[in-house]
């Protein structure tokens, strides 16, 4: 704005028409060309607005192909409308029909004539008509690009994908949790001896991974594990990002559930007394994300964060807990948690749309194990002396190993069951299995590096696998250990 001008609608005007007439129209796109200088070159630079065909004309002698012009259109109507409720930085006139007094502004409508894109405005809000032009510049994609892979259990849960999910977790730009603190996830340290367990943050957060971190909207936060696992691992406000939507748990949820912590074998973390809370008390004051104070430096949307990767073309990594068999839809009800999960039940919890998956991984393990007490029913159930002996492996370090990450119970154990994998492979549609725990069918396993040192027992327990499911077995973990995986994908 010029300095002589006063900031007043009529002035504007007047001001703008002598800028027209001495430059033939040139002066907006000369502005332009200044302020280019101190831009990007791969900005995208947006107008607003020109008023006559000679202004349009230099722009496009100047820049060529590159310039799009948008003309909006709205009824005469919505335009007074529009005018009286106008709050901005300069005085305006005292009614809509007095800036039509303008010639200029009179015949602004004929520019639609020569308009590359025209979009009517009635009954659209700022937003809507901000998508509908971004849309005609292409700048969303014509296609949905499947970028986002999966991991779920295929079992009970404990089928080690903390261990899976951190081997895999530098592959991708972000890593993506949902589910509550009532999941621990086990991540192998390198030389320190006790691994570390996460129940809130993604597994991948402290090994060999830079990547950005996402608890999603359909999650349930214990704050005080949260901000926990933040400073034991150092996590910024810029890596980590907590939806406003996930609901926080909250001690009453703890004390509800503590009455069904042995008929159900629950880990009594509040999860399902939150979830259900959420549920009942709509219309009521309940906490979730976007109240908490310690939170909202972390606080944003999911939804957005995700929209800009795709665009971006940036891989996502979404890391599913619990089991399959333990899905309040799908499991032994009523020894089952509080949500759904198999695949569909973590996006929907991430949000992230079906048409945006690439690969689904499930996780199984070559003994399914439950939590010990009542924890339901498990087939062919065995004990740890048995698989010791199986094995070669020691009593005392299985004993050690099958306590669970949360409660640090004793589990209990089982024979492979072969009907759960085929209806897991129903629910889930992986494309990968990640099979665990290979050195409880022989403890010399440990020392395999490459899938034909896995001992005959092994490779024909894999191809038997492989036949059930009509699913590769492609990521095999031989121990606890950064060296355990062998890896067998194709992608």
């Amino acid at each position: 704005m010029r300095p002589d001008v006063p900031s007043e609608r009529k002035a504007l005007q007047e001001a703008g028409d002598a800028l027209d007439k001495n430059t033939k129209g040139q002066w907006v796109c000369d502005a332009l060309a200044r302020k280019l200088g101190e831009l990007n070159s791969s900005e995208l630079v947006v107008v607003d607005a020109v008023r006559i065909q000679s202004q349009i004309n230099a722009f496009r002698l100047a820049f060529g192909p590159e310039v799009v012009h948008i003309h909006l259109t709205a009824s005469d109507e919505e335009l007074a409308r529009r005018y009286s409720e106008r709050n901005g930085y300069i005085k305006e006139l005292p009614s809509y029909s007095e800036v039509r007094d303008s010639e200029t502004e009179r015949n602004i409508g004929e520019l639609a004539k020569d308009a590359d894109v025209l979009i009517s405005t009635d009954r659209c809000t700022d937003q809507d008509v901000l998508v509908r032009a971004a849309a005609r510049l292409a700048l969303f994609p014509r296609a949905v690009t499947p970028l986002v892979d999966v991991l779920v259990g295929g079992q009970y849960g404990s089928e080690g994908k903390g261990h899976i999910s951190s081997f895999l977790a530098p592959e991708y730009s972000y890593l993506v949790r949902v589910g509550g603190p009532n999941a621990g996830h086990k991540v192998y340290r390198g030389d320190q001896e006790d691994p570390y367990t996460f129940h809130q943050l993604p597994s991948g957060t402290s090994r060999n991974s830079d990547a950005n971190l996402i608890i999603g909207p359909g999650a349930n936060i214990s704050v005080e594990t949260l901000l926990k696992e933040i400073a034991d691992c150092q996590i910024s406000s810029e890596r980590l990002s907590i939806d406003p939507q996930a609901m926080i748990i909250e001690s009453r949820d703890k004390r509800r559930e503590k009455r069904i912590e042995g008929s159900i074998a629950s880990t009594a973390q509040g999860v399902g007394a939150a979830t259900a809370r959420r549920i009942n008390d709509r219309g009521k004051k309940i906490n979730l994300a976007k109240d908490i104070k310690d939170l909202k430096p972390f606080v944003r949307s999911t939804a957005e964060i995700l929209e800009k990767a795709f665009l971006r073309g940036e891989k996502v990594f979404l890391e599913g807990t619990q089991g399959t068999s333990l899905s309040l839809y799908h499991g032994p009800y009523p020894w089952v948690t509080s949500r759904d999960t198999c695949v569909s039940g973590c996006i929907t919890e991430a949000g992230i749309s079906p048409r945006r998956i690439r690969k689904i991984i499930m996780v199984c393990r070559t003994y399914p194990i439950r939590v010990g007490g009542e924890s339901g029913p498990m087939v062919q159930e065995i004990t740890l002396k048995e698989i010791a002996s199986r094995s070669g492996l020691r009593e005392e370090l299985l004993k050690k190993t099958e306590l669970t990450s949360t409660t640090h119970k004793p589990r209990r154990i089982a024979e492979f069951d072969w009907e759960q994998l085929r209806r897991s492979t129903i629910l889930n549609g992986p494309t990968d299995i990640a099979l665990t725990f290979v050195d409880y069918i022989w403890h010399e396993n440990t020392q395999a590096r490459r899938f034909e040192q896995l001992t005959p027992a092994t490779i024909r327990f894999i191809e038997e696998l492989e036949r059930v499911s009509g699913v590769p077995v492609s990521l095999i973990s031989t121990r606890f250990h950064t060296r355990s995986i062998i890896d067998r994908r194709n992608w």
